[in-house]
């Protein structure tokens, strides 16, 4: 007989204010007293469940993916700069200016636009003849092909006595 199961469905409401909070599947998981993998077959088993946690994280990473294409392309904000001068409180509206970020414009980049920005490039190999080696099959290949490269990845000869034949 299966185990009873620990999920109640007000752990919906439970998950949704801990992912509010920014808790990830792990922490939930801990805060719940199972395993991450019951975990995840608790969203597989109960929708309401895996559509509270949904709904819950898509704010949250929203103001993320905002705040990721402000870094890469860079932003201004009004900010006030308070201080004492001469014994009294000066308040400042300030304009702070963030320039553009390297880095974020690189993670972007790679995962918004991944076949033109990924680091891994792609080299086709040709024979001599500038046929792809793709293309090639011992199948279609000719006897005199087939013995020409055989003769070029061969190790040498060995001679009767030890040394290997000299060209």
């Amino acid at each position: 007989m299966a185990r009873p199961t620990k999920f109640r469905p007000e752990f919906a409401d439970q998950a949704k204010k801990l992912c509010k909070l920014g808790a990830t599947d792990a922490e939930m998981a801990s805060f719940f007293g199972v395993v991450l993998s019951t975990f995840h077959l608790w969203k597989l088993q109960h929708p309401e469940f895996a559509k509270a946690l949904k709904d819950a994280k898509a704010p949250a990473n929203e103001r993320v993916v905002r705040s990721l294409y402000q870094r890469a392309v860079g932003y201004e904000h009004d900010e006030v700069d308070i201080r004492v001068v001469a014994g009294e409180i000066v308040q400042t509206t300030v304009r702070k200016h963030y320039p553009p970020d390297t880095t974020a414009c690189i993670f972007w980049l790679k995962n918004r636009l991944p076949g033109e920005w990924r680091d891994r490039t792609e080299h086709e190999l040709a024979n001599r003849d500038g046929v792809p080696f793709a293309m090639l099959s011992a199948a279609t290949m000719s006897d005199d092909q087939l013995a020409a490269i055989a003769a070029r990845i061969s190790p040498p000869k060995k001679a009767p006595g030890g040394d290997a034949d000299q060209p």
